[in-house]
């Protein structure tokens, strides 16, 4: 459970969701699949590469080895890229785009390619925040509109107030014995916008 991060997870699967739902007509097999697409390309596939990647103790200590992380990693993030293959072979070409980008981004940002480049607040919000839900909405369409432009931005604003807020809340959920009062007051705003959006 700690693996799956389920709160950054469920935000992502949300953002597709909501990317779909802007659609005129909404195909239903396609809401599902672009479910299962991020549940398996972010939810197993990014965090185990986190997990893999990762210099720092993860919460959950050394459960997993290298080697099972890797496994769970790739192997999820096969399936997930043969899911959408399907459907872009077959119905939404313009996919490829995005499935490009998310690939790219699911090594660059979790690995830490290019000395860490990638790994920053405004490539997290561009990556699980903006293209989940053009991803939705162009499984749905396989075309853009001004309307899902406009909800991405927005999503990925959402992402980036996440972000920025959940690294220091970790940083100070980590020491919680040794804080001081007003470090604790900080926490508890920090934990309260946490939870609004989760």
């Amino acid at each position: 459970m700690g693996l799956l991060f389920l709160p950054y997870t469920g935000m992502v699967l949300s953002f597709s969701v909501i990317g779909a739902m802007l659609a005129p007509s909404v195909h239903w097999d396609r809401v599902v699949a672009t479910v299962i697409i991020y549940f398996l390309g972010l939810g197993i596939g990014a965090h185990a590469l986190d997990a893999a990647g990762s210099q720092g103790t993860k919460p959950w200590g050394r459960v997993f080895s290298e080697r099972g992380l890797w496994i769970a990693a790739l192997s999820s993030i096969t399936a997930a890229y043969l899911i959408a293959i399907y459907y872009m072979v077959l119905f939404v070409p313009l996919l490829w785009i995005v499935a490009v980008m998310e690939g790219f981004f699911v090594f660059a940002y979790n690995l830490e390619w290019f000395g860490g480049k990638f790994h920053k607040d405004l490539w997290f919000a561009f990556s699980w925040g903006f293209l989940p839900v053009l991803a939705g909405y162009i499984m749905q369409t396989n075309e853009v509109s001004p309307a899902v432009l406009a909800i991405a931005v927005a999503m990925s604003l959402f992402s980036l107030v996440e972000i920025k807020t959940s690294r220091p809340y970790k940083r100070l959920k980590s020491r919680s014995d040794t804080l001081t009062q007003d470090e604790k007051i900080l926490l508890e705003r920090y934990e309260t916008i946490l939870k609004s959006i989760s």
